[in-house]
């Protein structure tokens, strides 16, 4: 049996893979373990007896860094430069705030050790590591209880003999080490000493995670989503925790592309609304990564999927702000407690505005399994509503605006801000939370089309059984092109592919199942930034064509540099088959169960109820509509029609007239 298992802020989802085909599950996270949720999901639904293959997108790592509780961390570096952390780059996100607050790095500097040592730019050692220096060191990592040490020497990326010889002795002294030339083998000191503690920081972390869930597991095979769309094995998350950080949003954006592609859509933005955040990707013929990121205002240089993420879900929380404006997110009442139409929230929140606007049916919310409290909504909402003046009504029309506000801003800026027309593609919304938002969102837009697509509210959890084994490898050379030929690129290129073959072979993929891809990261000579084109004989004129699209101006006479070569090797999984549906006919009639009231700026209307999986292929429905389903409640908003295709997404537009 394989399973896709996605926790979320407030759900873990599920997505069964057998014979007989898929099913789908949701139970509320436990933020303090998530691993209590996923064991008592596969408890209920009788499958921890079974033999199982768990792709999992685990948030250990990307919560143990926002709230800053992982290991107590050390850092190793050449003597002269343990100030790294704390000086950064000069560059800063604000320009003209003079209030900006002081970037808190993970490690305090009393920790920061300098080693007498020096490797070269050209990889010659010219002093190797003061050993004797590294013992004395180890003692005052024993006296601080230090858990975790990050080891960053000057140009290791070149030669890492010397943070080898270090590493060797600390592991000695069972010390747990992360060494910066296996995170990260490119050149930029701060930024491969950045991922290089933020992998020793979150690694004990996951270790104790995967160990305990392991174990519970009775010896099923457990694979981790990483950041980049792929997944590894649990050893390689072990080893470098630091490649899972933005794991559930990515096998969300791996499932809306793989659905998205099916029905005949290349070019989307991907809409993930949960209870805590919404993540946004522009796919424009293809999933778009970055190795430029940050976290928790930390630099990560990593291959990730780019991913825009903001405050705004549906239990994120409305609130008053000092100037009395009406306020929504970034904070979220999550899992536990919950908005107040779980029962045990106290605070209002988008979801209890949706529940008063007739947007959510109380009595069918998890297909009926999860019992809602309105009255709790109603009473909240009304205190709330009296200190601004206006009904209950307008209160939730108006958190429900705020939240749109904060989602389309996310959404411009992976769209117009990068030079794209969101008119150009179409809105692919999932999550629990997607549906009742995108219509909305799109109409802002101009964006012609919505798509929510079957088991939208586990899509992430699907996009996990849907995604293949990836693993990234890079090496700095920072060679000018003219100064480099084929034959030598050949070279450079080839113990990355020797490594990255024999480590996809380790894995159980064999010949047909494996393929290695090539790429540069270029520059023009004197930039300070690259851009990743693919390892071709024209790369040249593919990096001046993309230098065109992206900053609009190129220029084919000025020399280039290669600064980094990279390697993504993809192991292919079996994946699960979405069946085609023959349309049955336009009447949804026979889908219908109810009728009630939705308002929609301001007026009442009357709104028949769908249970989304009596729909067929072919079915249409006018608007205003409540498509209802075990994960997720869809609206169709007045002006607007609904038709199954047949994949049985639900593709929503405004009915031209």
């Amino acid at each position: 049996m394989r399973i896709g298992i996605d926790t979320g802020g407030t759900f873990t989802d599920f997505v069964f893979q057998t014979p007989e085909g898929m099913n789908v599950y949701k139970v509320l996270s436990t933020p303090h373990n998530p691993g209590e949720a996923i064991l008592k999901g596969l408890s209920e639904c009788q499958a921890l007896e079974e033999r199982l293959d768990i792709i999992h997108g685990s948030t250990v790592a990307t919560n143990a860094l926002l709230e800053r509780k992982g290991a107590k961390l050390a850092l190793l570096t050449t003597q002269g430069f343990e100030d790294l952390l704390q000086i950064g780059r000069q560059t800063r996100s604000e320009l003209y705030n003079i209030m900006v607050e002081k970037r808190q790095p993970l490690i305090p500097r009393k920790l920061c050790f300098g080693v007498s040592e020096r490797t070269l730019y050209d990889g010659d050692v010219l002093e190797e590591v003061d050993l004797a220096a590294i013992n004395r060191i180890i003692k005052k990592l024993k006296g601080e209880k230090v858990e975790s040490i990050a080891i960053c020497f000057l140009h290791s990326y070149v030669n890492p003999a010397n943070e080898q010889a270090a590493c060797r002795r600390l592991q000695q002294h069972n010390l747990y080490t992360s060494v910066s030339h296996q995170v990260l083998r490119e050149y930029r000191e701060f930024e491969r000493c950045s991922t290089t503690a933020i992998n020793a920081y979150v690694a004990p972390l996951m270790e104790r995670y995967l160990t305990s869930l392991e174990g519970e597991l009775r010896g099923g095979r457990l694979r981790i989503m990483q950041s980049n769309g792929g997944c590894i094995s649990s050893q390689s998350a072990r080893e470098e925790p630091v490649r899972t950080i933005l794991s559930g949003p990515a096998g969300g954006v791996v499932g809306a592309r793989e659905v998205a592609a099916l029905a005949g859509y290349e070019r989307i933005i991907s809409f993930d609304m949960g209870g805590t955040s919404t993540d946004v990707c522009l796919c424009d013929c293809g999933i778009m990564t970055t190795t430029e990121s940050t976290i928790s205002d930390l630099p990560l240089k990593m291959p990730i999927i780019d991913i825009h993420t903001v405050g705004a879900g549906g239990g994120s929380i409305a609130y008053i702000d000092e100037g009395g404006a009406l306020r929504v997110g970034p904070h979220s009442a999550g899992a536990d407690p919950g908005p107040l139409c779980y029962g045990n929230g106290e605070q209002v929140t988008v979801t209890d505005a949706n529940l008063v606007l007739g947007r959510l049916d109380p009595d069918r919310f998890l297909g009926g399994k999860m019992k809602l409290y309105p009255e709790r909504t109603y009473q909240a909402m009304g205190r709330f509503a009296s200190r601004l003046g206006m009904d209950i009504s307008q209160l939730a029309e108006g958190i429900v605006k705020v939240a749109d506000a904060n989602m389309e801003r996310a959404i411009r800026v992976i769209s117009v801000e990068r030079g794209y027309d969101p008119r150009d593609f179409v809105l692919f919304s999932f999550g629990g939370a997607g549906g009742m938002h995108a219509c909305s969102l799109a109409q802002k837009l101009r964006i012609p089309a919505v798509i929510v697509p079957k088991n939208a509210g586990v899509l992430s959890a699907l996009g996990m059984l849907l995604s293949d084994t990836i693993k990234d490898y890079s090496q700095s050379i920072l060679k000018k092109s003219d100064e480099v030929t084929p034959q030598e690129l050949n070279r450079l290129f080839k113990p990355m592919l020797e490594t990255a073959h024999s480590d996809l072979t380790s894995e159980g993929f064999g010949k047909g199942k494996i393929e290695l891809l090539q790429n540069l990261d270029v520059r023009y000579v004197g930039q300070s930034y690259e851009i990743t084109v693919p390892y071709t004989p024209h790369y040249r004129e593919d990096f001046n064509r993309l230098h065109l699209k992206l900053y609009s101006y190129s220029d084919e006479k000025r020399p280039t540099e290669i600064v980094n070569l990279r390697v993504k090797a993809v192991g292919m999984t079996d994946k699960p088959t979405l069946t085609e549906q023959e349309p049955k006919g336009e009447d949804p009639s026979h889908a219908r169960i109810d009728r009630k009231e939705m308002i929609f700026d301001g007026e009442v209307y009357p709104s028949d109820v769908y249970l989304r999986e009596r729909l067929e292929a072919g079915n249409i429905i006018q608007g205003p509509a409540l498509i209802i389903d075990y994960e997720s409640t869809s609206v169709v908003p007045p002006r607007f029609i609904c038709q199954v295709d047949r994949y049985e997404n639900l593709i929503i537009a405004l009915n031209q007239p």
